[in-house]
């Protein structure tokens, strides 16, 4: 195997607090990043097989030098549901000029969706993919949900397994029509079971207007019966049962998070459950932002996602997340980079990407800056200049 030293990194952004004992860089906000100045890293066989300061870096058999920027873990897309067709343009334009948001758009892509080849799902998801790893995205999580029939939710699933091992059956995601009892014996049965070959999770849409904490509860329990891992849309449009049903079922996952209790703060933070913040959802819908200073305060694991989706969430920008975290939602430039990398890793309970520490999977990206801070510094512009997966470039 070839090794390649990486080299002229003014920051480089480990994830391993420890790494600041090897040389590097301002002891207070950045210890949560591990941050390295002028530092290099050596990749092997598509893993890191050293990381330090460029002062220390062994010999390789081939040398790359970064000019002075920045290098950060690929984010770690951990909620996305990039499997669709057709357009909900109109019905942005229609919240930005003062309507509500509602679930019920939902159908609209349904129905595009099921009109759609193969070919054509898989094209666009292809598209979608190349914009993420454009800014960044090294890994993703990619949900069925506009499917909702047994045929159009497994080849949902085919599609997505292409792009990723990360795949989210979301059956359970509104009822399309007719008795919502129905249709959960539909999910949990023939659904599930066409589904399965293709998923790693089960996701349930539990809110007012989509499925209630019983319903969600069934469905979790059928996913996990036949070898799923559970995670849960809770939380987001009101109040509501689905943070603390995910806590107390200790799905690695939650998402969304806007309306917490008390209670439901204190439920993640015993639990453990990743608290998956996804503010494209509250610029595009107009909602209350999640507090992430609280649950951070609180102790509770954070990760940050885009929701990729033609309704509520229509971006692949995870650095354009980052900076509405750091601006709206009380996070520090720190806190919200390494919510969108190791946090993200968290929430699909990995730990070989996310970071960027010997062993780990060589993903990662350089941006046109010296620090990490840009990401939200510089809102909007595409700093991104190169990303690698597994060391190779894409």
């Amino acid at each position: 195997m070839t090794a390649t030293l990486f080299t002229g990194i003014a920051e480089l952004v480990t994830n391993d607090p420890e790494a600041n004992d090897a040389g590097a860089t301002d002891p207070g906000a950045d210890d949560l990043l591990g941050a390295i100045e002028h530092a290099a890293l050596v990749v092997e066989g598509g893993k890191v097989a050293w990381v330090g300061p460029a002062r220390d870096a062994p010999a390789a058999d081939a040398s790359y030098d970064v000019a002075g920027r920045a290098v950060l873990p690929g984010f770690v897309d951990s909620h996305s549901h990039l499997v669709f067709a057709g357009d909900r343009s109109r019905e942005f334009a229609a919240r930005m000029a003062g309507e509500s948001y509602a679930a019920g758009g939902i159908r609209t892509t349904v129905a595009a969706t099921r009109a759609a080849t193969d070919e054509q799902l898989t094209a666009h998801v292809a598209r979608l993919v190349r914009e993420m790893q454009r800014q960044g995205t090294t890994t993703v999580e990619i949900k069925s949900g506009y499917g909702l029939t047994v045929r159009d939710e497994a080849r949902s699933l085919a599609v997505a397994r292409q792009f990723t091992d990360e795949t989210t059956f979301l059956g359970a995601h509104v009822v399309p029509d007719g008795d919502p009892g129905e249709y959960v014996d539909l999910v949990t049965g023939p659904m599930l079971e066409a589904a399965r070959p293709y998923a790693r999770w089960i996701d349930v849409f539990c809110e007012e207007g989509a499925f209630d904490e019983d319903q969600a509860r069934t469905v979790l329990a059928a996913g996990a019966a036949a070898g799923l891992r559970g995670r849960l849309h809770a939380n987001q449009l009101g109040p509501g049962p689905g943070v603390r049903l995910a806590a107390e079922l200790g799905l690695v996952a939650v998402d969304h998070c806007t309306y917490l209790a008390d209670a439901d703060v204190d439920a993640l933070r015993d639990s453990g459950t990743v608290a998956t913040l996804l503010p494209g959802v509250e610029f595009s819908t107009r909602q209350p932002y999640p507090d992430a200073r609280r649950l951070l305060d609180a102790g509770v694991r954070v990760a940050l996602a885009s929701d990729c989706n033609p309704g509520s969430s229509y971006t692949s920008s995870v650095p354009f997340c980052i900076a509405l975290a750091v601006r709206e939602m009380g996070m520090t430039p720190a806190e919200a980079v390494h919510a969108a990398t190791y946090g993200g890793a968290a929430a699909l309970d990995r730990d070989d990407v996310g970071r960027l520490t010997v062993g780990s999977r060589a993903d990662f990206f350089a941006i046109d800056a010296p620090s990490h801070v840009h990401l939200a510094y510089r809102p909007g512009v595409p700093l991104v200049a190169g990303t690698w997966v597994g060391g190779r470039p894409i």
